[in-house]
């Protein structure tokens, strides 16, 4: 005979209770959006992967190196420059520009007066660098002279990003979209979304107090937040960067999820987790980098890619 246990009430409602929190920390960490993107990923043909940039295929060749002279600040936004084949980042906690080597070797810190929270640096076409200042919502634009020691944004035309563009869940990503003639921005968080802005010409650069921001599709991008974007020139797709998510996402042009890593140890070859990622960026060559706060430098290639 088999005996018969009752269950008490009050085990069935500590079982209901530890069943909605780990369902609630499924959502709320996107674990099941990540389980069927996992599956999607699986059933992706060759054809569409090198079609894509294909994040699976990358492997960390430079982990957690310290930027030198640079441990006091916090780094926060990585563009790459064709122009110059070199890296740009700012700091916000003390306002700087920095110019880095793909090796992350320091080039030159450049004093960014008038800033309040720099947090997000891309370089245009035409050579202007671009900076978000988050705590203050506005865009600032310019050229920067090779002898430069500072530059003050009260001398340079800023666009404004709105009236609730402002303090710490603003925007804070930015990519220049070369084939469309456009910047891409990352709002963070509360809550977070993609946005483009036609760009003018650097002739045309009067000041703007509310441009027109056009909200693009991101209900499709399963993260917690938005830290740094950056697009890939050969094929327009968009890299998203989340710390907080600790995950690098590809996108196509139409918004839809294409690959993604995780920046969590055992992944892409990394020994230790990427803790607070704050910058990505990608070279012509397909190389991508990422800086974290404080002042740490990674970078990832391709398995055919030579470190």
């Amino acid at each position: 005979m088999f005996k018969v246990f009752k269950v008490r009430p009050k085990v069935w409602v500590l079982i209901a209770a530890c069943t909605g929190l780990g369902m609630g920390l499924l959502h709320y960490f996107h674990w099941d959006d990540r389980f069927v993107f996992l599956w999607q990923e699986h059933n992706t043909s060759a054809q569409q992967q090198a079609e894509s940039i294909w994040l699976p295929g990358y492997r960390a060749v430079i982990q957690a190196k310290p930027l030198p002279g640079l441990e006091k600040f916090e780094t926060s936004g990585l563009s790459w420059s064709p122009l110059s084949n070199t890296l740009f980042t700012v700091t916000g906690r003390v306002p700087k520009l920095v110019e880095l080597s793909l090796e992350g070797e320091v080039l030159r810190i450049v004093e960014l007066r008038g800033f309040s929270d720099p947090e997000g640096v891309e370089v245009l076409s035409d050579g202007r660098i671009a900076i978000i200042d988050e705590r203050r919502g506005q865009l600032t634009a310019f050229y920067l002279p090779l002898d430069a020691q500072f530059i003050d944004s009260d001398t340079l035309p800023s666009i404004s990003l709105g009236a609730n563009a402002g303090g710490n869940k603003g925007f804070e990503g930015v990519a220049w979209d070369a084939r469309n003639q456009r910047i891409l921005l990352a709002k963070e968080r509360s809550p977070f979304g993609l946005f483009s802005l036609p760009f003018p010409d650097a002739e045309d650069g009067v000041e703007t107090p509310v441009p027109v921001l056009q909200e693009l599709r991101s209900e499709q991008v399963f993260m917690r937040d938005l830290s740094s974007l950056a697009i890939d020139q050969r094929t327009g797709h968009l890299l998203v960067l989340s710390d907080e998510s600790r995950m690098l996402l590809e996108l196509d042009e139409d918004g839809n999820p294409v690959s993604f890593i995780s920046l969590a140890m055992g992944f892409n070859g990394l020994t230790r987790s990427i803790k607070q990622a704050e910058g990505v960026a990608m070279d012509g060559q397909g190389t991508i980098y990422i800086v974290s706060e404080p002042n740490l430098f990674y970078v990832f290639k391709k398995a055919a890619q030579k470190p």
